[in-house]
Parts: structure tokens; C-alpha cells; sequence
């Protein structure tokens, strides 16, 4: 076998294994960025502006959920028209106690969880991935009383990249079709 063909066979096979492995992806820099610190700036603040700015969509994913101003944000839009969807780590949210999923249920806003996982950890929201004005909010901000009272957190708002925003709703899609939907706390899987 020619050298030539050895290399290009290698390199089609490591394409190939890359494609199969759920390889990285690359994004060419574009639109704005916008970050806050807690506790000296005000990231719930941030985050409820994202809400209350999309049009048609918001996607949730949440490893913990206590902030009532997020919920209620999130249900507000929900009437106004946007389609809300929630995805929630299981352990830390099948109590009815102390977090805010009754409050989004009790809305007729979807919740899913996900229990695949030791821990879904994510902590994402993204807005209008299909476009315009395309939003992803993302960092170790927890959608949580905690996070914006007690914490040390980042987060950080992608603003006007829909190619990320879109590759960001896919793999909300992919946790998603992996998720259980709830209906009512406290759960038991």
C-alpha cells in the first residue's frame, strides 16, 4: 500500500472516530458579550433581561432551580407566547420542598428531567436560537437564591451568535429526548 494511502486512510479513519466522538466544535467570534460577577454585580438581573427579551423560545437547562423571580420570569414569558422548556437534574429536584418546579408545572410550563447522568450540571439558557436576536446565558450561575445571594458565580450572556445558540438548543434537544417529563412533585423515578 502506497504511503499516500496510509495517511489518507489514517486521517479518514480519525475523521470518521472525531465525527463518531462527538468531535469539538469551532465558532467564529461574533456578537457581544456580557458578563457579571456574584456577589458584586447583579447576574439575576442579567439573566431576567434575557428572559424578558425573547420572542419565541426559551430552553432551560438547570441543575438547580429556587430562584422564584427566575420562575415567575420564565412563567410570565410563557404567557406572553414564548415557548418555555425546562430541563431539570432529577436528584436535586424531585422534592416539592424548596425548589420552584411546582410553581413552573403549575404554569403549563414542560418540565423534564434528566436522571442519565450522575449529575446534570448544565447551566444554560437559551433564547431565540432561531433567530433573530439569538441568546445563550451559560456559567456556574445556578438558577438558585443561593447563586445570586451567597455564591461567588459567573455568568456570562452570548448575545447574537446564532450558529452557537443553534448548536447549544441541539444538544438541549439531545439531553432532552433522553429526559423524563413530569408532571407533578414530589417524583420518584
Amino acid at each position: 500500500m502506497p504511503d499516500r494511502w496510509r495517511r489518507g486512510g489514517i486521517a479518514l479513519v480519525l475523521m470518521l472516530w472525531a465525527a463518531a466522538a462527538g468531535a469539538s466544535q469551532t465558532f467564529r467570534a461574533q456578537g457581544e458579550i456580557e458578563l457579571a460577577f456574584s456577589p458584586w454585580d447583579d447576574p439575576e438581573a442579567l439573566l431576567l433581561g434575557v428572559i424578558k427579551g425573547a420572542r419565541k423560545s426559551l430552553r432551560v437547562q438547570a441543575y438547580a432551580l429556587t430562584s422564584k423571580k427566575f420562575a415567575d420570569a420564565l412563567v410570565v414569558a410563557h404567557r406572553r407566547g414564548v415557548r418555555v422548556e425546562v430541563l431539570a437534574d432529577g436528584d436535586m429536584n424531585r422534592r416539592d420542598k424548596g425548589n420552584v418546579v411546582p410553581r413552573l408545572l403549575a404554569a403549563g410550563v414542560p418540565v423534564a428531567f434528566e436522571t442519565r447522568y450522575r449529575a446534570a450540571h448544565n447551566k444554560v439558557l437559551i433564547a431565540d436560537a432561531e433567530g433573530p436576536g439569538c441568546n445563550v446565558v451559560t456559567g456556574s450561575y445556578n438558577f438558585t437564591w443561593s447563586a445570586q445571594n451567597r455564591n461567588s458565580e459567573n455568568l456570562l450572556v452570548l448575545r447574537g451568535h446564532c450558529p452557537l445558540a443553534r448548536a447549544y438548543r441541539d444538544n438541549w434537544l439531545r439531553h432532552r429526548a433522553q429526559a423524563t417529563p413530569i408532571t407533578r412533585l414530589p417524583w420518584k423515578p
